[in-house]
């Protein structure tokens, strides 16, 4: 997981800095914001401390109706439960001794333009991903019709060469050799690159290519939601292929299930095609379309002698 400070937030998102310029190295500790409301009041232990605490129209509006005394002692609630840095939104004036206590308790004091439903939702979704547990395996990450395959396999058994194909008819690359898989939930699971891949596609016999350059911004994509895993292999002669899976099965990353397809390599298989096709299938069954289902109810009433 990735240690992040006040600092990096400063910077990814240019907010002015009122106050505690040499305290931007505090770290981060806590993956969500908090809107102040009982920290106002008391110290209750039963509310998390370390979380950023953000000061919207209405938390300045009723900070301004109080007395300097009162505003103060609010202020010194506030501050007791240590949050890295408090930010105030809508570019409003600082309440009356924020800047006193927070000085005095090495807390910045940070502002910025934006509403507070603006910045509190990017920021809960820049810390969240960037404090998010984290591995890198070997794999290719597509958007395929705005769903997010990972493919794996061993290596030279085509995945960039099928990427490369996808990325043709009209879909997106996200990494290509080295993924990085990022856990933001129990139920889900964030691909991107490693910044140094970021771009890249290698192909076999061509070289390295930088498919912004060559194809143009819409055949990159930052990160997915990693909704499918698919293994190319090798294609067995005397497996059975045409199988109908009763029960799905699931790869596991870090602890979060990922459906888990297996495709196997022969040539004249259009895979690019086979991986579309199983990026809309997932697509119905979210919607709780089951192909299987349906067919399985067109058989019932010949197995019951109908």
């Amino acid at each position: 997981m990735k240690q992040l400070t006040v600092q990096d937030i400063v910077q990814a998102f240019s907010f002015e800095v009122l106050s505690g310029a040499d305290q931007l190295m505090r770290p981060l500790t806590k993956t969500k914001v908090r809107r102040p409301g009982l920290e106002f009041m008391d110290d209750f232990e039963f509310i998390a401390r370390g979380h950023i605490q953000i000061l919207g129209k209405n938390e300045v509006n009723y900070l301004h109706t109080l007395t300097d005394e009162e505003c103060k002692r609010r202020i010194a609630n506030l501050v007791t439960y240590d949050p890295p840095c408090i930010l105030i939104t809508s570019q409003q004036d600082q309440p009356f001794g924020l800047q006193t206590y927070c000085t005095e308790n090495r807390i910045p004091v940070l502002r910025t333009p934006d509403s507070m439903s603006v910045a509190s939702a990017k920021l809960d979704a820049y810390v969240i991903s960037s404090m998010a547990e984290e591995i890198a395996i070997h794999g290719v990450i597509v958007n395929v019709s705005g769903i997010g395959i990972l493919l794996r396999g061993k290596s030279g058994v085509g995945k960039s060469e099928t990427a490369h194909t996808l990325i043709g008819r009209g879909h997106r690359l996200v990494a290509d050799d080295i993924v990085v898989l990022r856990r933001l939930s129990p139920q889900t699971l964030l691909g991107t690159h490693n910044e140094t891949n970021k771009e890249f596609l290698a192909l076999r016999s061509i070289g390295l290519m930088n498919v912004v350059r060559l194809y143009g911004r819409a055949a990159f994509q930052e990160e997915t939601r990693i909704a499918l895993d698919i293994e190319l292999t090798e294609w067995k002669d005397n497996s059975l292929n045409n199988e109908l899976e009763l029960d799905e099965k699931f790869s596991e990353y870090m602890g979060v299930p990922v459906p888990y397809i297996q495709i196997q390599l022969q040539p004249g298989r259009d895979v690019a095609g086979l991986i579309e096709a199983a990026a809309n299938n997932w697509y119905l069954k979210q919607q709780g379309y089951s192909a299987l289902e349906e067919f399985m109810e067109r058989l019932e009433p010949k197995f019951n002698g109908q």
